[in-house]
């Protein structure tokens, strides 16, 4: 906890930094912290928000000033040992792989010396921890992709992804919540609304949950689309087991 940092992050927010790698352990520390903030009932916060290792605290200056919610922030940290981080749920998403839903498989494949059926086992095989969403409402930045099917991004950006797109881009893996351009190599489509700004809740992912990929044919693609289109598809949720893959 020694490397914790409280960095200016403007005039209205300040970043608790907890180290420079990308680890569960980091990120247990900022969900602590989190469940700290949140039930320490700190007058002034307006938001909190996680990413890779470190939470963004947005703060209202006309209730508390910098210098005193760097204090109280600081004594938080002496209480992150006694939080109880409750059991994360694993979020599983229908995938729609190969073909126009995901044009860029069998390059995966060829990539890494693999068959497309093999890219779609090692890809669903795993439960994916979600560091934090950003770049658009809802995008998910997962950990855990297995360096197996990891693959260079495109040389050439794409102007026009669809949302729902599933792609690969290094050894990340994550799905685009909306309409835009991008250069992950696309390998499949799920037809769940990551981000719906109707619902009552836009963002379906939360940050500290896991990710769960399940393969689907055309015909289960388009029924779950058609339930979405009505508002009756509700992804299913379990809490995820210690130890779980």
């Amino acid at each position: 906890m020694a490397d914790v940092r409280f960095l200016l992050s403007g005039d209205s927010s300040v970043t608790v930094e907890f180290g420079n790698e990308i680890s569960p352990a980091i990120n247990a520390q900022i969900r602590a912290f989190t469940i700290a903030l949140e039930e320490s009932k700190l007058p002034g916060i307006v938001e909190v928000v996680p990413t890779y290792r470190s939470l963004m605290v947005h703060y209202d200056p006309g209730v508390i000033l910098y210098d005193e919610l760097v204090k109280e922030l600081k004594g938080l940290m002496g209480q992150l040992s006694n939080i109880q981080i409750p059991p994360s749920d694993v979020l599983e998403i229908p995938v729609l792989y190969g073909g126009e839903a995901g044009p860029d498989l069998a390059f995966v494949a060829e990539h890494n010396h693999k068959t497309p059926e093999e890219v779609i086992k090692i890809h669903t095989s795993t439960e994916y921890l979600i560091y934090m969403l950003g770049f658009t409402p809802g995008f998910t930045y997962l950990g855990g992709m297995s360096d197996e099917i990891a693959t260079p991004r495109l040389k050439q950006p794409r102007v026009k992804i669809p949302a729902g797109s599933v792609g690969i881009a290094g050894s990340q893996t994550g799905v685009y919540p909306i309409d835009s351009p991008g250069g992950w190599q696309l390998i499949g489509k799920t037809p769940v609304r990551m981000y719906d700004p109707d619902r009552a809740e836009p963002i379906l992912p939360k940050a500290g949950e896991y990710i769960k990929f399940y393969s689907i044919t055309q015909a289960e693609f388009d029924a779950i689309a058609a339930q979405e289109a009505a508002g009756t598809y509700e992804c299913k949720r379990h809490p995820r087991k210690e130890g779980g893959q």
